[in-house]
């Protein structure tokens, strides 16, 4: 049996378009001939290393070549590919390591003193240097059967329970969802796309990376977003295909640079992780550009609506229609499809859509029709375009970075001086949200000493940026906190949903 997944793709590309260059990353550049070689070799290493169909490969580090090889060779010979956020803590990485039992661990060097704290307190896990792979090729595929349904990914989402599931992502899931972005966005093979916003998340990697790849476009890999260098390398490289979170499209139509800059090779500029406002959008509008707002989830890899690129200011806030081969529906409490204009629960269906998570058998992202439950609330207007107004869920977006209070208070809670804690997201001119901790402590408990004991526990982007010691928290008659209440008080935005979550 042939390699249906992922793993097959370079080769396949190299055979229509082998001197096309597939990636640039700073002054290298990578053919597709070049990237199936180095796929090929990296999967003959991973043989070599006793890597077997399922076993789970985890990755390390920034954007990089060798985050696509990795990805590719783990998918030629039927591994897991597990790609791990560089913003989390160890503790929180080891967490991650050892819920998806990776055996090996690929990092970046940038990343070592990490690699190795990690493997030293896990002796089943081995390590290897991403850099090793660079002189690793071969001419020819590892043979290994792959069928589209074979979990290709993990993607670890964190939940409302305070820890992350692991999101089972196939080969088949990946391909559909990269079929609806090429056919909804109509990519070209000459189009060139610049990746600033980290691979280890599913809207860079499923939105734009692996869609470009497949049509045979160029992908432009940077470590991070850097609002100079986008503007050298959009004029450098005549990029046409830019993806990102409203705090980048912000970043760079506020520089002082944007008046003067050369961006007429620009085609796409697609956003999601939050809405975009009428204001950013009449900015970009006034230079041609047409900015797209997209929605979506890992459980969808991701896509799952999106605008269209002539939608103007008149769409702002607005998610945009379903991707070609996914569908969406509105569910009300009662399970009745709700009408034009009334709020309900928006639920997925189709072949880019998860059906489990990794050893989590007590959870289904999907309900007894096996739609998925996205938790969010929207309405459709006659036109059939889509608006989110409101998530069950309690998470809050910051910087593009999705953050779950309770996460971040069981965290907190695991500090001695704290007696109960709740956060609540709060709007913030930058990052569009932050965290506000509401704290009842132990006398002598500092903010700042609360702040430095969660540095060892969570990511950088989910500490608090707020704490705030109160003598008691509001609850409900169940005894929960009363979150809605704590928003009010706080002047927080409400998220309380018109309608409750329709979930089995």
């Amino acid at each position: 049996m042939l390699n249906q997944g992922l793993g097959s793709w370079p080769a396949r590309r190299a055979r229509r378009t082998p001197e096309s260059v597939a990636v640039i990353y700073g002054d290298d550049s990578y053919t597709y001939a070049q990237l199936a070689a180095h796929s090929h070799g990296v999967a003959r290493f991973l043989v070599e290393q006793g890597i077997h169909h399922g076993d789970r490969v985890a990755f390390l580090g920034p954007n990089q070549p060798g985050f696509l090889t990795t990805l590719f060779g783990a998918g030629q010979v039927g591994a897991v590919f597990v790609p791990l956020n560089t913003r989390l803590a160890d503790a929180e990485l080891g967490f991650l390591l050892d819920d998806s039992g990776a055996t090996l661990l690929v990092y970046d060097s940038r990343y070592g003193e990490n690699a190795h704290a990690l493997a030293a307190d896990r002796p089943g896990l081995r390590t290897v240097d991403v850099a090793d792979f660079d002189a690793l090729t071969a001419s020819e595929p590892v043979r290994k059967p792959v069928v589209l349904d074979d979990v290709a990914l993990i993607l670890y989402t964190s939940g409302t329970t305070g820890r992350p599931k692991g999101a089972l992502l196939t080969h088949g899931n990946l391909t559909w969802n990269s079929v609806n972005v090429v056919i909804d966005i109509d990519l070209c093979g000459t189009d060139v796309a610049l990746l600033s916003a980290p691979l280890f998340h599913t809207a860079a990697l499923g939105m734009a990376c692996l869609p470009t790849l497949l049509k045979g476009g160029t992908v432009v890999l940077e470590n991070k977003f850097d609002v100079e260098r986008s503007f050298d390398l959009i004029e450098r490289h005549r990029i046409t295909f830019l993806a990102g979170v409203p705090t980048m499209f912000e970043a760079l139509a506020r520089s002082p640079r944007w008046p003067g800059a050369n961006l007429s090779s620009l085609r796409f500029l697609l956003c999601g992780g939050a809405p975009l406002t009428a204001e950013l959008i009449e900015r970009y509008q006034a230079r041609n550009l047409p900015l797209m707002q997209g929605y979506g989830l890992t459980e969808a890899a991701p896509s799952v609506l999106m605008q269209s690129p002539g939608d103007g200011v008149e769409h702002a806030g607005a998610a945009g229609a379903p991707a070609f081969f996914t569908d969406v529906r509105l569910r009300t409490p009662d399970g009745r499809p709700a009408a034009v204009d009334e709020p309900g629960e928006l639920e997925v269906f189709g072949p880019n859509v998860v059906s489990e998570y990794w050893r989590r058998p007590d959870v289904s992202p999907l309900n007894e029709d096996g739609w998925l439950c996205t938790g969010d609330v929207a309405v459709v207007d006659e036109i059939g375009d889509y608006r989110i107004i409101d998530r069950l869920k309690d998470m809050f977006i910051s910087g593009g970075e999705n953050v779950y209070p309770a996460e971040v208070e069981a965290a907190l809670r695991d500090h001695p001086g704290v007696v109960d804690v709740a956060v609540i997201g709060m709007p913030d001119p930058v990052w569009g949200e932050v965290g506000k901790a509401l704290v009842v402590a132990e006398p002598g408990l500092t903010a700042d000493e609360l702040r430095n004991f969660a540095r060892a526990h969570l990511g950088k982007y989910k500490i608090p940026k707020v704490v705030v010691f109160v003598d008691g928290l509001p609850r409900n008659p169940t005894g929960k906190v009363d979150k809605q209440a704590l928003r009010r008080r706080e002047g927080a935005p409400d998220r309380t949903p018109e309608v409750p979550a329709a979930r089995t």
